[in-house]
């Protein structure tokens, strides 16, 4: 078992387009955990959401949030991140980003459909500054 710096943990996100999972605080302060498509920007986290799902709700009450990707095939790993969330509603980085993350997870031949898809008037893009990352390999050698 390893542990991962926090360049190697970005760069274990960055290299496979696994589903994340969102930890989150509902309005009754009980956490909800949802699955969302992700990209690395720098040291950041970006994902879209819209103002009226689950998650555009939580993040508009509280910024802070927990993530965890993991690799669940052997010898496994897993990288989890804290961190807090800012909500941009600027229409052109939600529609690039939007594309971005369509063309990880279905193909560069259909990122701009999802770009369209997921960028409507009001949507948010999600920007994750982390405030600890932990990431752990080869879980089971």
């Amino acid at each position: 078992m390893a542990q991962m710096t926090n360049e190697q943990a970005l760069a274990f996100i960055a290299a496979k387009p696994r589903t994340a999972k969102l930890a989150i605080i509902k309005q009754d302060g009980s956490p909800q955990v949802v699955p969302i498509w992700i990209a690395v920007d720098g040291e950041q986290i970006v994902f879209n959401t819209g103002p009226d799902t689950a998650k555009g709700k939580a993040l508009r009450r509280d910024p802070r949030v927990s993530l965890c990707v993991d690799d669940d095939t052997p010898p496994f790993a897993f990288v989890t991140i804290n961190g807090t969330v800012e909500l941009i509603t600027d229409l052109d980085e939600v529609t690039k980003w939007a594309a971005i993350l369509g063309g990880r997870y279905m193909g560069e031949d259909r990122a701009e459909e999802f770009g369209r898809r997921n960028s409507a008037e009001g949507e948010y893009l999600v920007r994750l500054t982390p405030t600890r990352i932990i990431g752990v390999s080869g879980l089971a050698d």
